[in-house]
């Protein structure tokens, strides 16, 4: 059975939906950086995602290939996540989704190196004839987060939202988001399959101790 992420660290991909406190770890990730509303029709944010997996499943199947990475296991991709920021504004103000400044990303597994990342980089820009360079190596050490899974609309995520910080505070925790402590969602299911109040999204934010 292919090591599936969700599955062996729950904690951080399938929590419940009621607030938790959370210590995420240094993770590193394939990363698009854009701005806009992700809702756009052919905008940045959806170009990224295609990027994002050409180069997940170029890793993927190295396997079958001659780039043999050391310590490969056979994986399930990890699910699509997001960093967003807007200027001006604690966390993101859905009414205003133009202002929009984002992370998109997939987490890489622990065996992928910087110098397979550059490969899979540059075998996908061979094999698909298409532009990788917007494509990164990007490594996150998210820390200290409050978190919680929203079931329903993108658009009703501040309820769930407002749980959380209202759970945070009652165990003596403030708000930390800043330019490099972002609003966190990962998202569970399919957007295009899936009925917008079955969508299940984990929203995490930064925090920190009183």
């Amino acid at each position: 059975m292919p090591f599936d992420y969700k599955k062996e660290y729950k904690e951080f991909y399938m929590p419940k939906n009621k607030p938790s406190i959370v210590t995420v770890p240094r993770m590193n990730f394939i990363a698009v950086r854009g701005e806009g509303d992700p809702n756009a029709e052919d905008g940045a944010y959806k170009q990224a995602i295609g990027l994002l997996y050409g180069i997940a499943y170029t890793v993927k199947m190295s396997k079958k290939g001659d780039h043999q990475i050391e310590g490969y296991f056979d994986y399930v991709v990890p699910p699509l996540e997001g960093f967003w920021r807007q200027d001006g504004v604690d966390g993101v103000d859905y009414s205003h989704k133009e202002r929009f400044q984002w992370v998109s990303v997939i987490r890489l597994p622990d065996f992928v190196t910087k110098a397979d990342f550059d490969w899979a980089v540059a075998e996908a820009t061979r094999k698909k004839k298409t532009d990788f360079s917007k494509v990164e190596f990007f490594t996150y050490d998210e820390g200290l987060c409050v978190q919680c899974m929203h079931i329903g609309s993108y658009d009703d995520e501040p309820a769930t939202v407002a749980l959380m910080h209202e759970y945070m505070e009652s165990q003596g925790y403030a708000l930390d988001i800043t330019d490099v402590r972002l609003h966190h969602e990962i998202y569970l299911s399919d957007a295009r399959k899936v009925a917008p109040e079955k969508l299940k999204t984990v929203i995490r934010h930064p925090i920190r101790k009183v």
